[in-house]
C-alpha cells in the first residue's frame, strides 16, 4: 500500500467505484492464478514481473493453460514491458494487455493505452487529458517526432514539490511548472509515447548509447529466462554492460549459453560483458526490480573487461 499505483489507482479508485478489492499479504503467483481462474478477479493491474511470474507458475507446475475466469481487463505499468512478454500474456488470456506509464510525482498517471485504441507494440499510449509534454535533447532543445530525448511534463497532477526539500524540488520542477521525469522517451506522429529508458540508467559504452530495456528484451525472450535486469558498471574511461538473469527452475543454462544467444541478436557494444545468474532478482514489494542493488553487486564484482 506504500506504492502509489497500489494506493491510488487500486485501493482508492476501487473504493470510489464501489468495486471489490482483493488484498493479500504478499505476492503469490499460484494464489493469483487460482483467483483469476476461479472468477474472483475481473480486473488485474500489475508490473511486468506480475505477469512474468504467472507464466513461470504455469511452466513450473506443468499447466496446459492459465484459466481466464471472468478476467476482462489487464493493465501493466511500473517498468518497461517488452513485446515478447506482452504477446505471451495476451495469447495466454485472450485479451489485450494495456500498457500504462506514470510516475509518483505525477499522481501517478501520465499516459495509457485505451481499450478502444489498442496497440500491438510497446507504446505506453497517449497522454491523459490535461497533461502537457515536451521532449528535449541534452542542450534543452525540443526534439522532432520519433527522436529520443528527456521527457518533461506539466499539468494539474504534477506535485507541488518534495516534502521539506526545496533544493530537490527546484532541480525537478522549473519555474514554469515543467517536471523532469528523468525518463528517455520519444513520441510518434500519432502522439503515442514510447519509453526508451531512464536517464540515470543510460549506459554509454565506448561512446555509444545502450538502453538497458533493449538488452533485457532480448534476454527475456529466451525460453529459459524468467526475467532479467541490465545495469552499467563504471570502468576507467568507460562503462560496461552487466546483465543479471533469473532462470526458470530446472533450466539447464549457463552464462556462456546466454552470451551466445545474445551475440546473434545484439551488436557488439550492446552485448553484456558479464551475465550473472541469480536464483531471484531483488525486488520491492510492488514487484519492481531494485536495480540500485544490482548496480552495487556489479561494482562489487568489477572486472577489467570492456
Amino acid at each position: 500500500m506504500s506504492h502509489i499505483v497500489g494506493y491510488a489507482i487500486l485501493l482508492i479508485a476501487t473504493l470510489m467505484h464501489g468495486a471489490k478489492l482483493q488484498v493479500v499479504s504478499k505476492a503469490d503467483p499460484a494464489g493469483l492464478a487460482r483467483a483469476i481462474g476461479g472468477g474472483e478477479i475481473t480486473t488485474l493491474f500489475g508490473v511486468p514481473a506480475t505477469y512474468q511470474r504467472l507464466l513461470e507458475h504455469k511452466t513450473v507446475t506443468g499447466l496446459g493453460k492459465l484459466e481466464r475466469g471472468r478476467l476482462r481487463l489487464m493493465a501493466v505499468a511500473g517498468a518497461p514491458l517488452d513485446l515478447e512478454l506482452k504477446q505471451r500474456v495476451e495469447a495466454e488470456f485472450g485479451i489485450p494487455l494495456l500498457n500504462n506509464y506514470g510516475i509518483t510525482e505525477c499522481s501517478p498517471g501520465l499516459t495509457g493505452v485505451r481499450p478502444d485504441e489498442l496497440a500491438s507494440d510497446e507504446t505506453v499510449g497517449r497522454f491523459l487529458p490535461g497533461v502537457e509534454h515536451r521532449i528535449v535533447d541534452r542542450e534543452g532543445r525540443l526534439t522532432k517526432v520519433d527522436e529520443v530525448g528527456e521527457l518533461h511534463v506539466r499539468g494539474p497532477n504534477v506535485m507541488l514539490g518534495y516534502y521539506r526539500a526545496p533544493d530537490l524540488t527546484a532541480a525537478a520542477v522549473n519555474g514554469d511548472g515543467w517536471f523532469n521525469t528523468g525518463d528517455l522517451a520519444r513520441v510518434n506522429s500519432k502522439g503515442e509515447l514510447y519509453i526508451v529508458g531512464r536517464t540515470k540508467e543510460l549506459i554509454i559504452r565506448s561512446g555509444f548509447n545502450v538502453y538497458p530495456a533493449e538488452v533485457e528484451a532480448v534476454l527475456n525472450a529466451h525460453a529459459g529466462v524468467v526475467q532479467s535486469a541490465v545495469v552499467g558498471r563504471p570502468v576507467t574511461g568507460n562503462e560496461e554492460v552487466v546483465a543479471f538473469v533469473q532462470l526458470l527452475p530446472g533450466a539447464q543454462l549457463g552464462a556462456a549459453d546466454l552470451e551466445s544467444y545474445v551475440a546473434s541478436q545484439l551488436t557488439s557494444y550492446k552485448r553484456p560483458c558479464e551475465i550473472v545468474i541469480l536464483d531471484a532478482l531483488p525486488a520491492a514489494s510492488s514487484g519492481k526490480i531494485l536495480k540500485s542493488k544490482l548496480r552495487e553487486m556489479a561494482i562489487a564484482t568489477s572486472t577489467t573487461r570492456v
